[in-house]
């Protein structure tokens, strides 16, 4: 039997990413976008509070000092307002930056 519950993480991740990003745009939502793109979020992710840590934590990691940071930190504060997990975003956010100076993407990483 094959497990594959990390294969799904990752599906689930890059869903959530995706959904994450689509939305944010270059100037504040309004507060029914927020909401509902917060309760999008919440409901593709469902109890997994973790993988919109790393979603938040991957964003904040790999955008610092881009062009594109603004938009990626709205995508961020996103899933930390759909319910991720405050406390794993910090470890998210440093193995980001480790990805960018790696010259990585979330996309490609």
């Amino acid at each position: 039997m094959v497990d594959i519950g990390p294969e799904a993480d990752r599906i689930l991740v890059a869903q959530l990413t995706g959904e994450a990003r689509h939305h944010a745009k270059w100037r504040d939502l309004t507060a029914a976008e927020e909401t509902a793109v917060v309760a999008a979020l919440r409901e593709l992710a469902g109890a997994r509070a973790d993988l919109l840590a790393e979603v938040a934590g991957i964003l904040e990691g790999t955008s610092e000092g881009e062009l594109d940071e603004p938009l990626v930190r709205q995508a961020a504060g996103l899933c930390r307002a759909a319910g991720a997990d405050l406390e794993a975003i910090r470890a998210w956010a440093e193995e980001g930056r480790r990805w960018r100076l790696a010259g990585h993407s979330p996309v490609t990483a």
